[in-house]
């Protein structure tokens, strides 16, 4: 049972006392007279005593007398340490195992090895599509035809080569004519050729050499050659020059290659094809009409 008590109550009584100020209220827990005794070591082992009024919870400086209590208690585990320059006690550092710069040291490997892979498979990648944009671009060669041959100068006459030697000699200009196609589809070519030979029993009567040009893809193109010979000593075969010219039908033979260069990726894909071209004609020196070329008469390597 509680009973609860106050000075308040005690002073009351008095009516000529003063009337004091507020007591803070205090339990005392007495046992019940029917409990048993086991109920009795129960409550009291349950129960805290408390000596004074001050050592119950409910009184205002139990706060702090508990906390210093507290503070003293932690402070006695500190005596009898060392203190630092800043008053504060030593402690033992507990040092973890392991060495992290190897830690750290094998992080940046990986690291060094994941760029260095996605570097090495970009250029394989790169590499394989290179490949196919070639394989894919070999097929496209220029289909070229030649179309004729005409002739602006021939003279045929007597006279001698720089040593002296008396010979035949040959002053011929003439121009050939062919059409160039690019068929490619998705890349331009850089067209050119060899030196254009007019041959007569093999030998260069006149020479001359195709203008290097770009041409668009799937485009057609009609390019001119001139050639030109100055008093090419013909040796042995003037004779033949001569039965043949006054027959009005001299057969020379026109030899050359045209080369073509294809840029597909830029500067790091490109193609390249050669074409050998040699036609067999009659030439009439006395006519300055062009000297149609049939399909037949070229072959084309």
């Amino acid at each position: 049972m509680l009973h609860a008590k106050s000075d308040s109550d005690v002073t009351s009584l008095d009516p000529s006392s003063p009337r004091s100020p507020r007591r803070h209220v205090y339990y005392v827990q007495s046992p019940s007279r029917d409990s048993n005794d086991e109920d009795k070591s129960s409550s009291m082992q349950h129960t805290p005593a408390y000596n004074t009024p001050t050592d119950s919870p409910s009184h205002p400086s139990y706060g702090r007398h508990s906390r210093a209590s507290s503070s003293s208690r932690f402070s006695g585990t500190f005596r009898g340490r060392k203190r630092n320059d800043k008053g504060w006690p030593e402690c033992n550092v507990i040092e973890e195992e392991g060495d992290y710069d190897e830690f750290y040291a094998d992080k940046g490997y990986t690291r060094r090895c994941q760029i260095l892979i996605a570097l090495l498979g970009f250029v394989l990648v790169f590499s394989i599509f290179c490949l196919i944009i070639w394989g894919a671009s070999r097929p496209y060669k220029a289909k070229i035809a030649v179309r004729s041959l005409t002739v602006h100068n021939f003279y045929f006459g007597e006279g001698a080569d720089l040593t002296g030697v008396p010979t035949k000699m040959l002053t011929m200009n003439c121009s050939v004519k062919m059409n160039v196609y690019n068929p490619a589809t998705f890349f331009g070519i850089h067209v050119s050729s060899s030196p254009v030979n007019l041959m007569f029993s093999e030998i260069a009567v006149a020479t001359g050499q195709l203008r290097k040009y770009y041409q668009p893809r799937k485009s057609h193109r009609v390019v001119t050659v001139n050639l030109q010979g100055n008093k090419v000593p013909l040796y042995g075969a003037g004779a033949g020059l001569a039965v043949s010219d006054g027959n009005r039908r001299v057969p020379l033979l026109l030899v050359f290659e045209v080369r073509q260069r294809g840029n597909v990726v830029g500067k790091l894909v490109k193609t390249r094809h050669q074409r050998r071209i040699s036609c067999s004609l009659l030439v009439d020196s006395r006519n300055n009409k062009p000297v149609k070329l049939k399909e037949k008469s070229c072959k084309y390597d």
